[in-house]
């Protein structure tokens, strides 16, 4: 067997050869293993799902470039038949040497565009209908050209009005906020109070000419409180009759008093039809639609002809008055009125709608099913408003109403929380059983795997983002109509660049490849991945893994005595981001293009990004450990809260509020002076910085993986020299401990970024430190920033982790004792022998993945199905572990890409 020990002077020696560049100071940007370009073919776009029955107005991706091949940012999209059409583009990332990297591209009316788009460099079209945008003091105005808006930048009204064709359509949209003091059952005095919405800030990040963007801050208020705050994003397109909104709030109450009890936007409707020519619609499940007047003429005792019945069934005028019978005509006025409508999903697996004539008098049941897609109408042949919530029921409780549809102006609310739902109740789900030491929390740790500790367990700073639309129509949408509004609100159409392409280009590292089925092991592993993907996928939904706080996320740990997950356990129940599972379902993407992939890899990354992050408040922007509640931890850590998990949303969309949250990790190491990650474990005087205000202890694992790829993600977006001097510092100062990687941390100067220089040798590491997008981002810097030292001191991790100890002790002057998750880092290996190409290494890192140590023996996921009283309901149970599956996932994926050659079949 090959001794890989593993010597500094060696490797200068091998890694000269292999980069055959030289060592450049100020550390100038390389080439190396990314080709250079100097021209660009036209790149195909593809559909995620065929749109089919599913409407949009618009649509925003991202497009990647090859290294040195696009520099200007001017671009042509073409259909398949040669024909141009208009576009907006911006740049999103650029490579080291100023070309563009990732370019952001606006299309109007994609879904009726004819199939076989294609973009190229060159000198486009403008759109023949300019999206135009005026902004003033007061307001912006914004015309698509069929659709006028007025967004306010005061007060407590975000939208003005919105009118088409001359005519309001929509008014006085506002933000509406219901909370109370305690919860139902608690107490015998319950106070409710009502808070609307109150702008502080009011920023247009993008004017046309196709794509706008206004981006609306403020908190929700009443009388001399406010609190609350939240962030709104309105999003127009040239030509079309509707608008996006993209909605957070960030908690900031107090647990104990503060229960909202409801929560959304509100806007009011103008209506002139006559009331039997005014129409609700509701999207039940499937293409189901639930449709009546707010004055019925169907039904009664007497007959008004087919043509008004068949007109009023239809959403259309019916015939003039006059053409009644008038044994109808003339008794109109005692068919009642329906004016107010609610459809109500407070639970994921059931929705009611139910209607009234108006406040004070009783409700009629009026349609009960499992799953609404979220979606309603009012209006008449004059014209209404379609307006709807994504992912309605995978985010119960949502709910929306209609009120006083019987008058000239109706109210509309689309609830995010329910007030037909219990109050949200934020509060730590136990008294803390006496933790009041660090160690009894260390002690409590080893029974429910639960890190507590007193005041940590909050949920203020915690963040919620939601979607909503408005469509302004001009008359009652027909079922076919209807059902493509609601289709394209529930799984919005989107266009991405194929895998093979983002592959050719480099993206996100040259470590994943595309699926290879070419032998008999390699399609095992393609099988098992699969397998993985779809328990995981089948869980949610079995599991019911649904809710406004928790969609997206799954669980870590199994019970299977009990047959359910460990939603009950300590530190066993929500993932938050553990090991990984982010990263494994983003390059899972990668590798298939896949669009059930995308999107719960999108459904992830809006939850771990939000929810599981702090913020606001003395623990902000560090995100949680995995806890019965999302933000229960005390740990308070980088790795979860890193922007490596949301880059892939940010550039395959060019998401403007992951573009923040990623901002937001830029200078969160300096909460680590306030929150030490290893308090309770460790010496003070490792991570005691007191002496200097400008130091800050950061591990060179997960702390490390997490400051990398916020600094490198600003680089890339920005091209700023400061922030690439921070990290290529803290890059140089890594290569020079004494043991690289394996030094373990250092204390690191907030305003340059370099980290002091250790005297001790002693060589250490932990089995999470690369566990955390470490091996990714590392990956990634080295390809892209030409530092050697670097480079060695992360190739040497990637050697000796899994190594013997023997070799260990060789290279480091010691064993580095039992670590963990052996398989997992087989992927280190893999890297570090593609780098190296030694053979020897590849086969070794072969061997490391089908050991399975810490994670998987290589078999098929045995999965059965539970039925019987054992389970609630049936559902499929599997010898599986979060950590693991995406652990094994991802090394799955890089060993695949990197040593796959040296796969014996």
């Amino acid at each position: 067997m090959k001794n890989h020990s593993f010597s500094r002077r060696s490797f200068i020696k091998t890694s000269a050869l292999l980069s055959g560049a030289s060592y450049l100071a100020p550390y100038a940007s390389a080439t190396q293993g990314i080709p250079i370009s100097s021209s660009v073919d036209s790149v195909a776009l593809d559909w995620l799902e065929q749109p089919g029955n599913s409407h949009s107005d618009g649509l925003t991706l991202g497009v990647p470039w090859p290294r040195g091949a696009v520099r200007e940012n001017n671009f042509i999209l073409k259909q398949k038949d040669g024909k141009q059409q208009p576009i907006q583009t911006w740049p999103l990332a650029y490579w080291p040497d100023g070309s563009l990297k990732w370019t952001g591209l606006a299309i109007a009316q994609p879904t009726a565009l004819d199939g076989g788009l294609s973009i190229a460099p060159g000198q486009g079209i403008q759109p023949q209908q300019l999206l135009k945008v005026e902004e003033k003091s007061s307001a912006i105005h914004i015309d698509t050209g069929i659709m006028q808006v007025q967004i306010n930048k005061s007060g407590s009204k975000l939208i003005e009005n919105i009118s088409r064709g001359g005519r309001t359509s929509l008014r006085n949209g506002r933000l509406v906020l219901s909370c109370q003091n305690a919860v139902e059952g608690e107490s015998e005095s319950i106070q409710k109070k009502e808070y609307s919405s109150a702008i502080s800030v009011v920023t247009l990040e993008q004017s046309g000419p196709i794509r706008a963007v206004v981006k609306v801050e403020g908190t929700h208020s009443s009388g001399d409180r406010e609190w609350l705050p939240f962030v709104v994003r309105f999003y127009f397109y040239a030509g079309a009759e509707s608008l996006r909104t993209l909605h957070t709030i960030i908690f900031d109450g107090e647990e104990e008093k503060d229960f909202i009890n409801g929560l959304g936007l509100r806007f009011e409707v103008p209506l002139e039809d006559e009331l039997y020519d005014r129409h609700i619609r509701f999207a039940g499940e499937g293409e189901g639609i639930f449709a009546e007047a707010v004055r019925g003429l169907t039904g009664l005792r007497r007959d008004p002809g087919e043509a008004v019945r068949q007109a009023q069934v239809q959403g259309k005028k019916t015939p003039a008055l006059a053409t009644f019978p008038e044994n109808v005509s003339s008794r109109l006025h005692y068919i009642p009125a329906f004016g107010d409508y609610t459809l109500s999903q407070t639970n994921p697996d059931g929705f009611s709608i139910r209607k009234r004539t108006k406040a004070g008098h009783s409700w009629l049941k009026s349609g009960f099913g499992k799953r609404a897609r979220g979606i309603g109408y009012i209006g008449g042949p004059q014209g209404g408003v379609a307006f709807g919530i994504r992912n309605f029921w995978q985010s119960y409780p949502a709910q929306l109403d209609i009120k006083n549809a019987q008058t000239d102006n109706a109210e509309v609310t689309m609830w995010l929380w329910a007030p037909d739902a219990p109050a949200m109740d934020l509060r730590f789900y136990h008294d803390g059983m006496g933790q009041d030491t660090y160690d009894k929390q260390l002690d409590a740790l080893n029974i429910t795997y639960e890190d507590y500790e007193p005041g940590f367990g909050t949920a203020k700073g915690v963040a919620r983002t939601s979607e909503m639309y408005l469509h302004l129509l001009k008359e009652t949408p027909d079922p076919t109509l209807f059902n493509s509004i609601s289709n394209g609100i529930a799984s919005p159409p989107q266009l991405s660049p194929a895998a093979e392409y983002m592959k050719q280009v480099g993206v996100f590292g040259r470590i994943w490849g595309l699926p290879d089925t070419s032998t008999p092991k390699k399609a095992l592993i393609e099988e098992y991945l699969e397998d993985h993907f779809q328990f995981y996928k089948q869980q949610v939904e079995d599991r019911h893994w649904y809710g406004f706080w928790d969609y997206g996320d799954v669980m870590h740990s199994y019970d299977y005595d009990r047959h359910t997950w460990r939603y009950d356990v300590g530190g066993f129940a929500w993932d938050n981001s553990e090991l990984s599972t982010d990263l494994w379902l983003w390059y899972y993407f990668l590798h298939t293009g896949r669009a059930d992939v995308f999107r719960m890899a999108e459904a992830m990354t809006r939850h771990t990004g939000e929810v599981d992050v702090h913020h606001l408040g003395k623990f902000a922007p560090l995100g949680s450990r995995h806890n019965v509640q999302h933000w229960g931890c005390s740990a308070k850590q980088l790795r979860i809260s890193t922007a490596a998990n949301r880059r892939f949303y940010y550039y395959l969309t060019a998401d403007e509020r992951v573009g923040d949250l990623m901002r937001e990790q830029i200078n969160a190491v300096a909460t680590l002076k306030k929150v030490p990650p290893t308090r309770k474990v460790s010496d003070k005087s490792t991570w005691e910085t007191e002496d200097n205000p400008n130091l800050v202890y950061a591990g060179f694992g997960t702390d490390y993986s997490a400051i990398a790829a916020a600094w490198f993600t600003e680089w890339e977006r920005t091209g700023g020299e400061e922030i690439k001097n921070r990290l290529m510092n803290s890059m140089r100062t890594i290569a020079a401990q004494p043991r690289g990687f394996f030094t373990g941390g250092s204390r690191m100067d907030l305003q340059t970024g370099a980290f002091e220089i250790q005297e001790s040798t002693r060589a250490t590491a932990s089995h999470l430190s690369a566990v955390f997008g470490l091996m990714e981002i590392c990956a990634e810097l080295i390809e892209n920033i030409d530092m050697p030292a670097f480079k060695e001191a992360w190739i040497q991790y990637c050697v000796l982790y899994n190594a013997s100890e023997e070799e260990q002790q060789e290279a480091l002057g010691r064993s580095l004792g039992k670590l963990n998750l052996g398989q997992g880092h087989s992927r280190l290996t893999a890297y570090a022998a593609n780098q190296l190409k030694d053979p020897a290494l590849a086969q070794r890192a072969w061997r490391e993945f089908f050991e399975g140590k810490a994670g998987y023996d290589f078999h098929k996921p045995v999965i059965h199905e539970l039925t019987g009283p054992a389970v609630l309901q049936p559902m499929e149970e599997g010898d599986v572990s979060t950590n693991a599956t995406a652990q094994w996932g991802l090394a799955a994926l890089q060993c695949m890409a990197l040593v796959g050659s040296y796969l014996e079949k």
